[in-house]
């Protein structure tokens, strides 16, 4: 219970950690955002961090000058893209093993539906699952499990990547500092979480009334 506390918490006071972060550790700040995003992508049993919203953050705190905007984008995107490309390998390397596996890292019902949303969308699953929770990271595994040309892979990865990155950043640089977002920052997170989510409860929904 303490361990879900301190998640919901990382999640809603973002902002807060964020600044302790960047004043505890400085230029080394970098490093652990860069780190935080590749695990997300790369690490199939990781699909839980809060990507969206701190790249959010990061574009926040970039206008306000506590981050380089500029090496900011750059290190993230190179996190997303290289991220996702590792996740690639490891779906290609384990192949149809990952599906007999189930545990409490590695759930296999996210497996079968990101599985169903790229045999609906195909390659443009990559791009699309950039912005869906938990898809985002089993997304680039599926595809390498299914043995994605990498060449095909790579190009919507790289988009896909860069788009996302872009997307969330450039809202918290040119939104994040308004007064009314910055006094409300627990709600535009919980916001930008809702949203995000928001295709998946749909889905869920359309599901549950086929049946």
């Amino acid at each position: 219970m303490d361990f879900l506390q301190q998640f919901i918490d990382l999640f809603l006071h973002l902002d807060d950690h964020l600044s302790s972060v960047i004043i505890q550790f400085g230029l080394y700040t970098y490093l652990i955002l860069f780190l935080i995003v590749f695990v997300e992508t790369g690490l199939v049993i990781m699909p839980l961090l809060p990507g969206d919203s701190l790249l959010f953050a990061v574009g926040a705190f970039a206008a306000e000058g506590s981050l380089h905007l500029w090496a900011s984008y750059i290190l993230l995107c190179i996190a997303a893209i290289a991220g996702d490309s590792v996740n690639y390998w490891i779906g290609n390397v384990i192949g149809a093993k990952a599906f007999s596996i189930n545990n409490r890292f590695f759930k296999h019902d996210y497996l079968v539906k990101t599985e169903r949303f790229y045999e609906k969308h195909g390659g443009k699953t990559i791009i699309i699952a950039r912005f869906l929770p938990i898809i985002r990271t089993f997304a680039p595994f599926v595809a390498g499990v299914g043995k994605m040309h990498y060449s095909t892979f790579f190009f919507y990865n790289v988009v896909g990547g860069l788009l996302w990155v872009s997307l969330f950043i450039g809202a918290g640089y040119f939104f994040g500092n308004i007064p009314i977002v910055k006094e409300n920052f627990e709600t535009v997170i919980l916001a930008i979480i809702f949203i995000s989510v928001l295709p998946a409860i749909i889905e869920f929904i359309r599901h549950r009334f086929r049946h």
